[in-house]
């Protein structure tokens, strides 16, 4: 066990909307710094409702989240948010600027960062996701998987300790799905990737975690899970067809 802060803990996690449902009912987690692990789980089994506590959009329940030791509370919430990167599910989302370059630099400028400092993470963030060549494009003449990248880039230009991907796969054709998983195998960061998309998970991620009713169902090494027919079945996870996750090297 790492004796330093976990990248992201999350302790006996209760949450219910003002509606009355409770979508989560005790939630622990710990991811250790560098760590990928998916979220796994059928529709409304809680995921969408914990990440959006892990920076605090979401708040008032039972419970504790820390990102790399820091407590998410009010006093926190700026520096959380810089540390707790989310990229959704539409890259469109989260480009809003004229070009590429732009957008990437537009949370670095928003810390007060000098244009300098700003121009370097901008490339670094760029080159990070094989997109260094595009800072002078606008996003809508990308390709959606390329979108997706550069979504990547607007918080890895952040510098966060936590990379949040919501359904990172979903539309992408084959070589999108590959030029990402190589992007996000590639990066230094501890990563909590939520996916329908199992072998995806298996492809990058070595531990999973099965979410369903709101609380923590699984946790293990992500072959083990998806080699559990029981397990997948009983909380609505599908392998695709003649897929099996024991076979794949």
């Amino acid at each position: 066990m790492s004796t330093s802060a976990p990248s992201l803990l999350v302790d006996d996690l209760a949450f219910a909307y003002p509606d009355g449902h409770q979508a989560l009912y005790g939630v622990d987690l710990r991811l250790e710094p560098g760590e990928r692990v998916a979220l796994l789980g059928p529709n409304g089994a809680g995921k969408t409702t914990l990440v959006l506590h892990l920076n605090g959009i979401l708040r008032g329940g039972r419970g504790r989240v820390e990102v790399a030791g820091l407590p998410v509370e009010d006093r926190n919430l700026q520096e959380v948010r810089r540390r707790v990167g989310i990229v959704f599910q539409d890259p469109d989302d989260q480009l809003f600027m004229p070009t590429v370059g732009e957008d990437v630099a537009f949370g670095p400028r928003n810390l007060g960062l000098p244009e300098p400092e700003v121009a370097r993470r901008v490339a670094d963030a760029l080159a990070a996701v094989d997109m260094a060549d595009a800072a002078d494009r606008a996003p809508h003449h990308l390709s959606f998987g390329q979108r997706r990248r550069v979504a990547v880039a607007t918080v890895l230009s952040m510098q966060p300790e936590v990379l949040v991907l919501d359904e990172p796969s979903s539309n992408l054709d084959p070589a999108g799905r590959r030029e990402l998983a190589e992007v996000l195998q590639a990066l230094p960061i501890t990563l909590l990737m939520v996916t329908h998309d199992l072998p995806y998970a298996l492809q990058l991620c070595p531990r999973s975690v099965v979410l369903d009713g709101g609380v923590v169902v699984a946790d293990g090494p992500t072959r083990e899970l998806l080699a559990d027919p029981g397990l997948l079945a009983a909380h609505r996870l599908e392998l695709p067809f003649g897929f099996d996750p024991r076979a794949v090297g």
